[in-house]
């Protein structure tokens, strides 16, 4: 469905990169490419904000949370629809509201329980003019509350190829001839590094040629984790190069992909590995049940080590297999997953709430 031209806001309080921002990017992107005025108003020292203006989108910059509302109150009305992509910024667009009058989208991409400040979670939520989930898991809780969100899946865009990037990586980490296992997520609890390291400590037993290759930002469990390696002997068995730009570029040098988390609202990361035709291992937290259903990968519960153990060793010993789970979850994300569908289906939640007014 064609809409008319909107001057749209998209509000993204996060200073790194991960899954949230790309969303944030992607549809702004994509929005303009399908006719609409986009800008975003992003905190000032965010990757976000770089990657936005090398795009060519109007960015405005701010350095607090307090500064998002300020702004909202003093622009808001600039625009015909403004777009929370994170929570830390729908409250000040909640109470700044009386002063832009403009409706609010705020997409929950989380899948953690409400805690202890739930009449206060409920209060925001309830006060934006479109709730939407990533996921069914994400969706959970608004629906506990009473409240009716609608689930618009995350996007994965086509990755441009870069075997000399491949190449440069193996080079780099003397991996020439090795299997590779590999997991990209930031070191902190939710991600469960240890039990991703303790499950590689059984594979690494099984094969000698094996090894894993964890990317991400350090975290929480950064010591934590370097600990649990030193303590099993993993060291030069499993590597972390630390956060890595278009780290979906290096997906074609692994074997396996495996993700841990305890609590997971999608998981784009598993998706990309789909894209790249890697198989997948994975918990089944939260909405990874929903990514890798219709046997698009192999799911474990959640902490189980050896588990995830035996499923990477299975994938390993039976690559024919591996290859085939690994083409059929390309095909149905290739489908599903796609950037402009997302993109529209934003564009009509906002024409249906502004139809409303």
């Amino acid at each position: 469905m064609a809409h008319p031209p909107m001057r749209i806001l998209q509000i993204n309080t996060e200073r790194g990169w991960r899954g949230g921002e790309r969303q944030t990017l992607l549809t702004a992107l994509n929005q303009r490419k399908l006719g609409h005025h986009v800008e975003l108003l992003v905190h000032a020292q965010g990757e976000l904000a770089k990657r936005a203006v090398e795009e060519g989108l109007s960015v405005h910059r701010v350095r607090s949370g307090a500064s998002f509302g300020v702004w909202l109150a003093m622009y808001g009305r600039r625009y015909d629809v403004l777009h929370a992509q994170t929570a830390k910024v729908v409250s000040w667009a909640v109470f700044s509201k009386p002063f832009h009058h403009r409706p609010i989208i705020f997409s929950r991409r989380t899948s953690f329980p409400v805690g202890s400040t739930k009449w206060a979670t409920h209060w925001k939520w309830q006060n934006v003019d479109q709730l939407v989930a990533i996921s069914e898991a994400a969706a959970a809780a608004p629906r506990a509350m009473g409240l009716q969100p609608i689930v618009i899946q995350s996007a994965v865009p086509a990755v441009t190829p870069a075997p000399e990037r491949v190449n440069a990586f193996v080079t780099q980490y003397k991996l020439e001839g090795r299997r590779l296992v590999g997991t990209a997520s930031a070191l902190s609890p939710e991600k469960d590094p240890i039990t991703l390291i303790r499950a590689a400590a059984i594979v690494c037993a099984q094969f000698d040629d094996v090894s894993f290759v964890h990317w991400g930002a350090s975290g929480q469990a950064s010591a934590a984790a370097q600990a649990c390696i030193d303590e099993l002997g993993l060291q030069g068995r499993y590597l972390m190069p630390g956060f890595t730009t278009a780290v979906e570029q290096l997906y074609p040098a692994l074997s396996v992909f495996v993700m841990t988390s305890k609590f997971e609202a999608l998981g784009s990361s598993v998706l990309d590995a789909m894209m790249q035709h890697v198989p997948v291992v994975s918990t089944d937290a939260g909405g990874l049940k929903e990514t890798l259903s219709n046997g698009r990968g192999l799911l474990v519960a959640v902490g189980d080590i050896d588990a995830i153990a035996i499923n990477v060793i299975e994938l390993l010993s039976h690559p024919v297999k591996a290859a085939a789970m690994a083409k059929h979850a390309y095909a149905e994300v290739n489908a599903e997953y796609d950037v402009e569908r997302m993109a529209r289906r934003y564009l009509n939640v906002y024409a249906s709430v502004l139809s409303r007014r």
